[in-house]
C-alpha cells in the first residue's frame, strides 16, 4: 500500500496533490527550489526538501536529487504532476529500478506515446484516423518538401519530441515552408535536444477537443468525457471546457471510443489524454497523447464528480477502477479560465513580482485551484500559470456567467495577470455562442482594444 508519496513538482498541481493525498491518508514529501520556498505546497506538506537552485535545470528537471529525496525520505511513490519529468520515460524507468511507484504510466507507454511519429502509427493500426502527414520524421528538407507538396499545402511541421507550441511552424507553400522547416528544426534542438520534425496536412481553424482516459492495470479502461481546448495563444491553451459545445451525441460517442482504441494499443495504465482536432464537418482526427495528469483535469472533475488526482493514486496502488463506463455521467458544464502573470495588453508579457492584496472569489459553483496568497513573490524561473478558475453549472449558460461573476470579483494587486483577458472573452457574442476555434484568439485580440486589458 502506498503511504508516503514525493511530490515531484511546484505550484498549484503540487497543493492539488497534497490535498487529494490528505483526504487519503496517505504523508506527502514535497521537493522544492530555493525560490519556491515561500509556496504553500511547501508549507501544507507533511515533509519538505529543497533540492537544488531556482531554475528548473538545478531542480525540478534534476531526476538524480528527486530520487536522492525519495530514498532519504522513505517514500512509496512519485507523483509528478504535469511538466517538468511527468512525461520523461527515463524518469520514470529510474523510479521503477529504484522500487519507487511512478504515479503515471509504464515507461514503456510513455516512450512509445511521446514519440509522435510512433504514437500516430500505434493508433492508426488501431483504427483510430490521423491527419494526413509523413510516415515519421523527415530526413531532409527536400524529403520534407515531397511530403508538402503530396499532402497538399497548407502543412504543419511539427517536432517529434514537441510540446508547448515549441517546434511548431506552418507553411503555405514551396517558400514559406523551406525557411520554417528550419525555424522547426532549430527550436525543437533548443527546447528538446532532438531537432527531428514530421509533416502533417495543416487543418484550418478546427476544433482542438481532448478525451480524457483513466485505464487501471486490470485491462479496464474507460474515458471520462471530452474538453474543449481551443481557445489558445501560440498553441498554449487559454480556456477548457467540457462539455464541448460543437459536439454532437454520436460525434461524442465516436470519439469516446476512438480514445479508448488508442489507449489500448498503448497499453495504457493510469491517467492519460487522447487529443483530437476536429474540422467543421465533424472530420476527427488524433493529434497526439498526453501521458500524464492535464493542467485542465479540474474540468472534467467538477462534470463527473470524480477525483482524477485520487484515481491516480489507487490504479498505482494496484486498485481496480471501481465504476464501469455506464457509471460515468455528465451532468454540469464547467469551464476553466487558467491565470497567469502575464500583461495581455503588453503581448503577453510575463509579469513576476510581489502580490499586494489578493482576494479569491467564491460562492456556489466556483473552485480556485491555485498557491498564491497576498505577500507571495511569483517568480521569473517558471510557467506563469499562478491559479486555475473553475467555474460550473447546470447548463453552459449559468457556467458562462458565473465565471463572469467570479472574474470581477477576483482581485490580484502588484502584477499584471490575465484576468480582465478572460473576463473580456466571457462576455464576447463568438465565445458566448460556442463558436471559437483555434483561430479564435488571432481574431479576438485583432478586434478588442487593449486597453480593455490594463
Amino acid at each position: 500500500m502506498i503511504q508516503k508519496i514525493l511530490i515531484a513538482n511546484r505550484g498549484e498541481i503540487a497543493l492539488r496533490i497534497v490535498r487529494a493525498c490528505r483526504e487519503l491518508g496517505i504523508k506527502t514529501l514535497a521537493v522544492y527550489s530555493e525560490a519556491d520556498v515561500q509556496s504553500l505546497h511547501v508549507q501544507l506538506a507533511d515533509e519538505a526538501i529543497c533540492i537544488g537552485g531556482p531554475k528548473s535545470s538545478d531542480s525540478y528537471l534534476r531526476a538524480d536529487r528527486i530520487i536522492s529525496a525519495a530514498e532519504i525520505a522513505d517514500v512509496d511513490a512519485i507523483h509528478p504532476g504535469y511538466g517538468f519529468l511527468s512525461e520523461n520515460a527515463k524518469f520514470a524507468e529510474q523510479c521503477e529500478s529504484c522500487n519507487i511507484k511512478f504515479i503515471g504510466p509504464k515507461s514503456k507507454s510513455i516512450k512509445m506515446m511521446g514519440d509522435k511519429a510512433v504514437a500516430k502509427d500505434t493508433v492508426r493500426k488501431a483504427g483510430v484516423p490521423i491527419v494526413p502527414g509523413s510516415d515519421g520524421p523527415v530526413e531532409s528538407e527536400a524529403d520534407a518538401v515531397k511530403v508538402a507538396r503530396k499532402i497538399g499545402y497548407p502543412v504543419i511541421i511539427k517536432a517529434v519530441a514537441g510540446g508547448g507550441g515549441r517546434g511548431m511552424r506552418i507553411a503555405h507553400n514551396d517558400v514559406s515552408f523551406a525557411k520554417e522547416y528550419h525555424v522547426a528544426r532549430n527550436e525543437a534542438e533548443k527546447a528538446f535536444g532532438d531537432g527531428a520534425v514530421y509533416i502533417e496536412k495543416y487543418i484550418e481553424k478546427p476544433r482542438h477537443i481532448e478525451f480524457q482516459i483513466l485505464a487501471d492495470s486490470h485491462g479496464k479502461v474507460l474515458h471520462l468525457g471530452e474538453r474543449d481546448c481551443s481557445v489558445q495563444r501560440r498553441h498554449q491553451k487559454l480556456i477548457e471546457e467540457s462539455p464541448s459545445p460543437f459536439l454532437t451525441s454520436d460525434l461524442r460517442k465516436k470519439m469516446g471510443k476512438a480514445a479508448i482504441k488508442a489507449a489500448e494499443a498503448a497499453e495504457y495504465e493510469n491517467a492519460g489524454t487522447i487529443e483530437f482536432l476536429v474540422d467543421a464537418k465533424g472530420n476527427f482526427f488524433f493529434i497526439e497523447m498526453n501521458t500524464r495528469i492535464q493542467v485542465e483535469h479540474p474540468v472534467t472533475e467538477e462534470v463527473t464528480g470524480i477525483d482524477l488526482i485520487k484515481q491516480q493514486i489507487r490504479v498505482a496502488n494496484g486498485d481496480k477502477l471501481d465504476f464501469d463506463q455506464g457509471d460515468v455521467k455528465f451532468d454540469k458544464h464547467a469551464i476553466e479560465c487558467r491565470i497567469n502573470a502575464e500583461d495581455p495588453a503588453r503581448n503577453f508579457i510575463p509579469s513576476p513580482g510581489t502580490i499586494g492584496l489578493y482576494y479569491a472569489p467564491g460562492g456556489h459553483g466556483v473552485r480556485l485551484d491555485s498557491h498564491v496568497y497576498s505577500g507571495y513573490t511569483i517568480p521569473p524561473y517558471y510557467d506563469s500559470m499562478i491559479g486555475k478558475l473553475i467555474c460550473f453549472g447546470s447548463t453552459r449558460k449559468s457556467a458562462l456567467e458565473r465565471a463572469y461573476r467570479a472574474l470581477s470579483e477576483y482581485i490580484i494587486r502588484g502584477i499584471k495577470t490575465t484576468i480582465p483577458l478572460h473576463k473580456a472573452i466571457m462576455a464576447d457574442p463568438v465565445f458566448i455562442e460556442g463558436k471559437a476555434t483555434t483561430a479564435y484568439m488571432e481574431d479576438f485580440m485583432a478586434r478588442t482594444p487593449p486597453d480593455l486589458f490594463s
